[in-house]
């Protein structure tokens, strides 16, 4: 159910109570609900801080009898983002029905606070390999399998290829039907092994030949089990590929519920320039796994609710989800040869609960 205008209306005058009686010189001017969130727009006089309104966070959570308040900047006003009481998923394939196409290579993530869809597009020099970290909950997994399923959607099997590593066998295990999909999903660490080391070797064999397509996206599920499992020749065949598979067209899409320095090494964790981090236990894990400062990742919400940080800047968003009905119609339409780039837009495949 939406929010109703006079509902919003309470909880903006709840807002500038809670100024005034702090003598601060602001007042609610507009906002925006998105899924999970509603954000308030607050305009001040120009002489008070940004600061002592982020020092009323707790007392306007209180007053609004939310578990939080976010307070930030944002250009010339000031942002006061509660969540929702009843958040809305965000479903991919209505999201991937709006946008219509998407440029290739290119992954659909979910929505930015202000509706406009967040998509990342594997071989930009800034992006090339991407860790998703997260505790149990935060819906890391899922993004993970949206994320290979989107590329999956939008270009053919001669643009991508996806090989895929699961220790747990749970978290990839509805992606094996997908056309993309090179050999079954590596479940031990000997598969592991065997399948890292066989991209090294491609590798090798790209950059001497020249090319780097189709391009290879390398799903890995439980990386921190994979790393303690498989131990130093895991570790150096994935920071093999690390450094040198962007040039050759091999991508890490790799997740994590540890990202500490104990399972992941310098080495490896520099080689992830883009990370997706959903809630975590503490206020160090969300330092390690951000590489900010005060990101406030141990305050998102989990299921969905991340944090894109990329080049030191973060952006929250809400993670799109499939569910496993959809994962096989998807399949299904993939499989039957029906898709390309543009597809998507039209009816060939609907969620399933959705009309």
């Amino acid at each position: 159910m939406g929010y109703r205008r006079r509902t919003l209306e309470m909880q903006a005058d709840r807002i500038e109570a809670v100024l005034q009686r702090h003598h601060v010189q602001a007042r609610v001017t507009g906002g925006a609900v998105t899924p999970r969130f509603v954000r308030f727009q607050l305009v001040t006089d120009g002489a008070t801080k940004v600061n002592k309104i982020k020092a009323l966070a707790d007392e306007i959570a209180m007053e609004l009898n939310k578990r939080e308040a976010r307070i930030y900047r944002e250009g010339a006003a000031i942002q006061v983002e509660v969540p929702r009481e009843h958040p809305a998923p965000v479903r991919l394939l209505p999201l991937c029905k709006r946008l219509g196409s998407a440029p290739p290579l290119t992954a659909v993530l979910g929505l930015e606070p202000d509706g406009t869809p967040l998509m990342l597009r594997l071989p930009a020099p800034d992006v090339a390999h991407v860790l998703v970290a997260g505790t149990t909950g935060s819906g890391k997994t899922a993004l993970a399998r949206t994320l290979l399923t989107s590329l999956a959607m939008y270009n053919r099997q001669n643009q991508v290829q996806l090989v895929l590593i699961d220790p747990k066998g749970r978290g990839f295990g509805a992606l094996a039907c997908l056309p993309h999909v090179l050999g079954r999903i590596a479940t031990s660490v000997e598969e592991a092994t065997d399948r890292l080391r066989w991209l090294v070797e491609e590798m090798e064999r790209r950059d001497h030949a020249g090319v780097n397509r189709p391009a290879l996206v390398v799903g890995i599920d439980e990386l921190a089990d994979l790393l303690m499992t498989g131990g130093a020749t895991i570790e150096a065949l994935l920071t093999r590929l690390g450094q040198r598979g962007r040039e050759a067209g091999i991508h890490l899409v790799a997740c994590t519920q540890k990202p500490t320095a104990q399972v992941i090494g310098g080495a490896l964790k520099a080689n992830f320039p883009v990370r997706l981090v959903g809630a975590v236990a503490s206020k160090d894990e969300a330092r390690y796994a951000t590489g900010i400062t005060d990101s406030g990742a141990e305050k998102l919400e989990g299921k969905g609710d991340f944090l894109l940080i990329a080049k030191g800047e973060s952006v929250r968003f809400q993670a799109a989800w499939l569910g496993p009905e959809d994962i096989e119609r998807i399949c299904l339409v993939l499989r039957e040869g029906a898709c390309g780039r543009r597809c998507w837009s039209g009816s060939h495949v609907q969620p399933a609960g959705v009309r």
